[in-house]
């Protein structure tokens, strides 16, 4: 029994990973994680946010909802947008999801 025990004891640790091992990848899975998700929703929230600074009376308009119209008034966290001629509806600043080239909607509305 004695040189059971001192032989189990005796055996050396062969094939272990080393401690470093784990953070490595901690490392590696922190940084694909950031270079994935976190640095490209930082990105399109430093263009929104230059986008809704720049909004401008006249500027063509999306909304969130899909609604397409033209700036008339820009307050300090809302837009007015003319829609068509007397229809104007009024959103938050942030509701808008991208401005578009002028002309665009009257192309669309010849159609």
């Amino acid at each position: 029994m004695i040189t059971l025990v001192s032989a189990v004891g005796a055996t050396p640790a062969a094939g272990q990973p080393s401690a470093w091992q784990p953070i490595i990848m901690l490392v590696i899975f922190g940084l694909i994680f950031y270079f994935m998700l976190i640095r490209p929703q930082q990105k399109r929230a430093k263009e929104h946010k230059s986008l809704v600074e720049a909004l401008q009376k006249g500027d063509e308009v999306v909304t969130m909802g899909g609604v397409l119209g033209r700036v008339v008034k820009v307050k300090d966290h809302y837009v007015v947008i003319e829609l068509t001629d007397n229809v104007e509806i009024t959103v938050q600043k942030h509701a808008v999801s991208a401005t578009l080239p002028k002309g665009t909607l009257d192309d669309i509305n010849r159609k």
